[in-house]
């Protein structure tokens, strides 16, 4: 088998492959999906990864195993441990890069919430969700009833909402959008663009929901307990909190801080 490529951790029609950055804010590493329905010819790459040459080799292997073209790269969102590698992966297979945000595109086309992509046979409908970042999509695929979000859901543990370009407000609509989605069973698998595919898609993204309104509960407790500037909150509120990843607790606390500012 391809090293890299964890097909179990999929669906029928979306494929794994781990990129090797593992840290504590990517977890294992980038999930790079390879979609394509079964018995196509041509397939999606969503969220190439960083600009490593093995992990790009190991898609285009991993597409080849299956006898595949990759047509299109999509981007979930512009942050470079998911979108570094795409110019590169677009140089190996001729194929546009597509995102929100036009200075990630590589071709005419972007992408925007409501859009329908179709690629030999394979449909993925596409929903704005900021929040994580201004730019961030999810992609669902329905024919797996799963969707694809990038850093708007990841498979252990919790998002940072990334201020000033990530807002809480836009973060928790784009929440109840997909909480809609699983509560509906239009999608039972969330594919994750870090960590393990959660077995309950519909329970993950409660526990997003529920996590926030706790945290907001705790910003609001310090505030009124005298604290006022984000690395006071943090030292409250995230106590605990691995100090390699102080800098996206603060972004987070910069994040609700705004969000309760406006709150009547």
């Amino acid at each position: 088998m391809t090293p890299g490529l964890r097909p179990e951790a999929g669906t029928e029609r979306a494929t794994l492959v781990l990129a090797p950055n593992a840290n504590p804010m990517t977890l294992d590493g980038t999930n790079t999906w390879l979609l394509a329905e079964p018995g196509a010819a041509a397939a999606i790459v969503v969220d190439p990864g960083p600009l490593d040459e093995g992990h790009l080799r190991t898609v285009l292997a991993a597409a080849e195993e299956r006898e595949l073209r990759i047509a299109q790269i999509l981007i979930t969102h512009g942050h470079f441990d998911h979108s570094e590698g795409a110019p590169r992966l677009a140089e190996l297979t001729g194929a546009p890069v597509r995102a929100l945000d036009p200075r990630f595109r590589l071709g005419s086309e972007g992408l925007t919430g409501g859009d329908v992509l179709e690629v030999d046979g394979l449909r993925l409908d596409v929903v704005a969700t900021p929040g994580h970042s201004g730019d961030s999509l999810c992609f669902v695929l329905p024919a797996d009833r799963a969707v694809l979000t990038g850093d708007t859901v990841l498979g252990r543990g919790t998002t940072v909402v990334a201020h000033p370009d990530g807002r809480l407000a836009d973060y928790l609509d784009s929440l109840h959008r997909l909480r809609a989605l699983t509560a509906s069973a239009e999608v039972v698998t969330v594919l994750p663009g870090h960590g393990p595919v959660p077995a309950d898609a519909d329970a993950v993204v409660k526990f997003y929901l529920a996590h926030r309104d706790q945290r907001l509960a705790q910003v609001r407790a310090a505030l009124a307990a005298g604290d006022r500037t984000a690395a006071e909150v943090v030292d409250r509120v995230y106590a605990e909190v691995d100090p390699a990843v102080r800098f996206a607790a603060e972004m987070s606390v910069r994040a609700q801080l705004e969000y309760l500012q406006a709150q009547p």
